[in-house]
């Protein structure tokens, strides 16, 4: 349980806020759990809701709001393409489906191999930039804009090698 193997840290998350708004810290406890467990779990969401007095649905609406937040297993690093309209417009929706024949899944999947969950998003907010998307690892979050499916294939192939 993550309350069981984080407590200092859980109660160092609480200090920085009013004991009668806790609930303020949702976000970072979220954070804590996917850090260790690489995603936010049913049984996670449960725990962190007990302990901030929120309900599990509460929870859960934050982990399905934010795409940073993931409630299921995936790759080693997750390319999220933004799918929003103005991103469709310019080309993302045939980006996704190309990219994602290149590396042989479907939208939402992870690559043979664990190394890339590949998943539409809702603005990364540079609609001017589409087909653009954002990788998520270890090391951050790092943006690409303006991108062609040869372009990104080549990145992401660089990524697996360790090039990057």
């Amino acid at each position: 349980m993550l309350s069981e193997k984080y407590h200092s840290e859980i109660n160092a998350i609480l200090t920085k806020y009013p004991p009668d708004q806790k609930r303020s810290a949702v976000m970072p406890m979220l954070y804590l759990a996917q850090s260790e467990y690489g995603y936010i779990s049913q049984a996670v969401m449960a725990e962190v809701a007990g302990i901030l007095g929120l309900e599990p649905t509460q929870v859960a609406s934050i982990v399905g709001f934010y795409s940073l937040y993931y409630d299921h297993k995936g790759g080693v690093r997750r390319v999220q393409i933004c799918a929003d309209l103005p991103c469709a417009l310019h080309g993302a929706d045939k980006f996704a489906e190309d990219l994602c024949a290149r590396f042989g899944v479907k939208l939402g999947g992870t690559t043979k191999g664990g190394e890339f969950t590949i998943e539409a998003v809702m603005c990364l907010a540079a609609c001017d930039k589409a087909p653009m998307f954002q990788i998520q690892d270890a090391t951050g979050i790092h943006y690409h804009e303006n991108m062609t499916v040869d372009r990104a294939e080549r990145l992401l192939n660089d990524l697996k090698d360790g090039m990057r």
